[in-house]
């Protein structure tokens, strides 16, 4: 299905004359070069919906397309959600920034290698700046993997409680808010934000989030099985259905991403604040053009733009050179370093089970693309974000 469409003259520097025509064309190249199974691309200019299509196959064994209103596995594009509830709490007074984080969390004590204590408050969890890791950075007998920690995407039978627990019993790879590094910082917020509440985490972001938007398909269980797409994995002779447990590749030294598709139908498993939602590409559209306008009826436009500070001026982010990060996604610095035609400033993130969004504040434009072809639709890193990019702002 496709049904591109243009309806408002933007007042933008993005170039509109032939915008659906690019667009396309990095859409069916890189599922012509099977790259991608399929896509849902949304673009807003504006405040309104310039682009929007719905290309290849949800489950190309059983010829069902892409729609739309197709459901993906969300992976960190979770964290959008979760960090945005954290900040709903912040604007309530029920939560503060650079209050300590086990005012709430109690048992929550990681300290460093030396076994000095330390203080982790919220902000250092929403930044990545609080000295935890990822499992699927390390090796494959790394201290993650020796502690038994979920990273949020495979299959366990442990609860949130416990996962948290056992992320506490890991030594920190540095004193907080002195460096940067990619971790499950966002599964212990979702763990904050549930005992601040008093309510399950799922309950707690629908309440916080989608319920005050409207927003019904998304959440940490399936809406709807039927429309749920199914993930592929990328390899050399075209992406190939995944398997209900695998370990995805990245680069040499670390084990790579423990994937289980199945994980989106149990219901035993448990609510992974950066990694385990389920939902639309519309639903994040309508999160980001939230945002992008300032922020009501979720939060108050300087909480917005606390959350769209680079927050981690400085340090390096490895592997995404020229970009910074605020409250919950990155902030380009540096478009060159980075590898995007975007504006310096624009807030950008994706997910492993291929996604990616961006929003560029001072263009007013908001770009959603969600896909099931693994790694190629991650972003910042994957080569169809960038396609897409290039189309969007090609002969501004």
């Amino acid at each position: 299905m496709n049904t591109s469409i243009v309806t408002v003259e933007s007042s933008t520097a993005i170039n509109i004359d032939d915008l659906p025509d690019r667009i396309d064309a990095a859409i069916d190249t890189a599922i012509a070069e099977q790259r991608l199974v399929g896509a849902v691309v949304l673009l807003s200019l504006d405040g309104k919906l310039v682009y929007r299509r719905a290309a290849g196959f949800a489950d190309r064994e059983a010829n069902r397309e892409m729609r739309e209103d197709t459901l993906f596995r969300l992976a960190s594009v979770s964290k959008l959600y979760v960090s945005i509830a954290a900040m709903v709490l912040v604007a309530k007074g029920r939560l503060a920034l650079d209050e300590p984080i086990d005012t709430w969390l109690t048992d929550f004590h990681p300290k460093l290698a030396d076994g000095s204590a330390v203080r982790i408050t919220l902000r250092h969890l929403l930044t990545h700046t609080s000295g935890l890791g990822y499992g699927f950075l390390e090796s494959a007998d790394g201290p993650y993997h020796c502690a038994g920690v979920s990273d949020g995407m495979d299959r366990s039978d442990i609860s949130l409680e416990e996962n948290i627990r056992r992320i506490a019993s890991v030594p920190l790879l540095f004193r907080p808010g002195t460096a940067w590094n990619y971790s499950l910082a966002t599964d212990v917020a979702g763990g904050l934000i549930a005992r601040v509440t008093g309510i399950p985490l799922p309950e707690a972001v629908r309440e916080l989030v989608t319920k005050p938007l409207g927003i019904d398909d998304t959440g940490f269980t399936v809406a709807d099985p039927a429309r749920l797409a199914v993930p592929y994995v990328n390899e050399a002779s075209g992406p190939r259905r995944m398997a209900d447990s695998e370990i995805v590749p990245l680069w040499e030294g670390v084990e790579g991403l423990r994937l289980s598709p199945a994980r989106a139908f149990d219901t035993n498993a448990f609510p992974s604040g950066g990694a385990g939602m389920i939902g639309m590409a519309g639903d994040t559209l309508c999160i980001l053009e939230t945002l992008r306008r300032g922020g009501a009826p979720l939060l108050p436009a300087e909480l917005v733009s606390e959350m769209a500070t680079d927050h981690a001026a400085g340090m390096d982010l490895a592997p995404w050179p020229g970009r910074g990060f605020g409250l919950g996604f990155t902030i380009l610095r540096d478009p060159a370093a980075a590898g995007f035609a975007e504006t310096p400033g624009t807030w950008r993130m994706g997910g492993a089970y291929g996604h990616s969004w961006s929003v560029d504040f001072a263009n007013r434009l908001s770009l959603v693309a969600f896909t099931n072809a693994g790694l190629d639709g991650q972003s910042p890193g994957g080569r169809f974000p960038e396609d897409l990019t290039r189309a969007v702002y090609s002969a501004r």
